[in-house]
């Protein structure tokens, strides 16, 4: 959930309230999602070592795929099913 989450609050920064801001000097949605981006960015970085070290995963490998999963838009969604709808 927090991968999905993540993902979806970085997309509407990146593409929507960032272009806001610069181009229409409106900068009222990136103060809004720019904190709740960092509190999610957070959570999953917490969750992803926490499952890690739960499942023994290669950590360095799989570990840094899933990271850096989190830098680029729609990465996390790519993620989220490849790596944690399988874990139930």
């Amino acid at each position: 959930m927090f991968a999905f989450l993540e993902g979806l609050t970085l997309i509407l920064l990146v593409f929507i309230a960032v272009p806001l801001k610069y181009l229409l000097d409106l900068p009222l949605l990136v103060e809004m999602i720019g904190p709740i981006h960092g509190a999610l960015f957070i959570l999953f970085v917490v969750t992803v070592v926490w499952i890690a070290l739960e499942r023994e995963w290669k950590f360095p490998r799989t570990a840094w795929i899933i990271f850096l999963s989190s830098f680029v838009p729609f990465g996390t969604f790519y993620i989220d099913r490849k790596y944690f709808r399988n874990l139930e």
